[in-house]
């Protein structure tokens, strides 16, 4: 559930400029206690050509990717605790290749990526 109106722009956006690119699950529900990534991305095994007109964030999910948006700058504390999402995703990858007795290399391991206007000391 997302409480404030621009979250819900950032992840629908987003959600709407990558599909065509890989698969997009926006939100995606993290082990323990509830919490969300904003945006998961995980792209398509044969990649499409991402359009220039991405720019940057065309260059950023060209790798599985965590995206968190921000209206406003994160704090130490948010930030901490989309560190904690990227963990525990990477340890539910990690405990599915064990599982599958395969290893996961580290391409295939998803980027953190805070999106945010500004930055705070």
């Amino acid at each position: 559930m997302t409480r404030f109106i621009h979250d819900q722009f950032a992840k629908d956006y987003l959600e709407q400029l990558l599909t065509p690119y890989g698969e997009v699950q926006a939100p995606r529900r993290v082990a323990g206690e509830v919490r969300q990534i904003d945006v998961y991305f995980i792209p398509k095994p044969q990649p499409r050509d991402i359009p220039g007109t991405l720019g940057l964030l065309g260059k950023i999910v060209t790798t599985p990717s965590l995206l968190e948006p921000f209206r406003n700058a994160a704090s130490a504390t948010e930030i901490c605790d989309c560190l904690l999402k990227l963990l525990e995703v990477r340890g539910d990858l990690q405990r599915q290749a064990n599982r599958n007795k395969t290893r996961i290399l580290e391409s295939d391991l998803p980027k953190l990526w805070i999106l945010t206007p500004i930055a705070s000391t």
